[in-house]
Parts: C-alpha cells; structure tokens; sequence
C-alpha cells in the first residue's frame, strides 16, 4: 500500500499589525490613490484652482482697502487648505469603504498604519502643489504684504492642509454616507472657523470662548499665519504655533488609525 505523503500548506503571509508601517506599502497605497484622483478632475479642481480663486475674489472684494486684505489674506491662506482637504479627505476615505475597496485592502497584509500614511502621504502631495500654488499668487500676484519669509507662509499652510487631512480621515469612520461626511463640517470646521481670531482677536473674546479656543488647532494656524505677516524673523510664538499644528495633525492621524473600519457603521 503507497502513502501519500501529504502536501506541505503554504506559509501564511504575515500581517503587520495595525500601527506598524511599511516603507513599500504605504507609498503603494499613497500611489493607488494619486492615480485615482488623476482621473477626478473635479476633485483637483476643488483642491487646487478653488482656494486660488477665493484669494483672488477676496483681494478684490477689499480693492479699496489693501490692509484689510493684509490682515486676512494671510490667515485665510492657512484655512483654505485646511477646510478643502478635510472636505475631499472625508468624502474620499469613505467612497473607499462605501464601495468595498477598503474591506478588500484590509484583507491584504496591509496595516492600518499603512493605510492612513499611504494616504496622508497622496493627500499631503496634493497640499505641497495646493499651498505653494495659493502663497505664490497671495504673495507675487495679489500684493499681499508680510514682513516675514514667504516660505513660511507655506509650511504653515502645508500643515494646516495636512491637519485638515487629518481630520477628513477621521470624522470619515463616523460617517455612513458622503452626506453624512458632509454634515461633520458644521460640527468640526465651523467653531473653530469662528474661534480662531479671523474675525475678532482672541483675547476680546468671553473668557469661556477663549479657553475653547486655546484648544483648537486652527487657532494656532491662524497665530502662525500672523506672525509672519509681522515680524520678520521666526519668533518663539511662531515655533510654537507651528509644533502645536503639527503635534495636532499627528494625533488625529493616530486616531484615525484607531478608528477605521473596513465597512460603513
């Protein structure tokens, strides 16, 4: 009688666990992505021409009062970037999960690490050609005066659009429907669009109001912004401004990577 000797199983692919990150991955994933929004002109359009045109209509809008425009020029340069790319960042991640591309993405040996990096990494490379497109034209074209370097105009808005990716990618696990990723923009954009000191300096708002805004990372968006349009070296306040927007978006990229799921709730 002949034994068949039985065949060998195929070893498991290992899976990184779901905070580790893989160089490869995470660029292929952030690749995936770029590709997808080559062929979305709309999406391009909305992150990069919108925030150009809005600086453009805003100069003109204040046509007889340039300092007017000084002042809020250089802050709406770190909001734009930050409202569009948690605007598309939300809309984006959850089309992924509504059509069933993250579930099958997760079923890979693709940690969830891999997945939000991979994704900052597409969206942050869109915020590079976003922010230098929108500084470039507030600075050389429109006439906006600041008395610091330009270039630091741009890492401020840089962060901001990497902070409002930040935020897309988390509110989007909280959201069952492209509606729905919508609706967090009331909740999550709009205080801190009226508590960062666009519209009224900070310290003369009601001392509650004040405090909730300490907290708020556009807040310091906004400080950093100003302090390059006065002062012409780095100072200390806008170091801070800057590592606050920076420690911020880092964060909520972690808990974004805590939160996603592989379906809609």
């Amino acid at each position: 009688m002949t034994t068949t000797a039985p065949t060998p199983a195929a070893p498991a692919v290992p899976t990184p666990p779901g905070g580790a990150l893989t160089l490869s991955r995470t660029t292929a994933t952030a690749a995936r992505v770029l590709r997808q929004l080559r062929h979305d002109p709309r999406t391009i359009a909305l992150l990069i021409v919108v925030p150009c045109l809005l600086l453009v209509l805003l100069r003109y809008v204040f046509d007889g009062s340039p300092h007017t425009f000084d002042n809020i020029g250089a802050s709406l340069l770190g909001i734009f970037p930050l409202i569009t790319m948690f605007l598309v960042t939300s809309i984006a991640t959850l089309r992924e999960r509504t059509s069933g591309t993250l579930e099958r993405l997760l079923a890979m040996p693709l940690g969830k690490g891999d997945l939000i990096a991979g994704y900052a990494l597409a969206f942050g490379t869109l915020a590079v050609i976003q922010s230098a497109l929108a500084t470039g034209l507030a600075v050389w074209a429109l006439g906006l005066d600041v008395l610091g370097s330009p270039w630091l105009l741009l890492l401020v808005a840089l962060l901001d659009a990497l902070l409002g990716t930040a935020l897309g990618l988390f509110v989007s696990a909280f959201a069952a429907s492209e509606f729905q990723a919508v609706q967090f923009m009331p909740a999550v954009i709009f205080p801190q669009l009226l508590l960062c000191g666009l519209f009224t300096p900070r310290s003369n708002m009601h001392p509650v109001l004040e405090a909730i805004s300490d907290v708020l990372p556009m807040s310091y968006a906004v400080d950093g912004m100003n302090e390059v349009l006065k002062h012409t070296d780095m100072t200390a306040v806008f170091v801070r401004d800057v590592l606050i927007v920076a420690g911020s978006a880092l964060l909520v990229l972690g808990l974004g990577a805590a939160t996603l799921r592989r379906r809609t709730p």
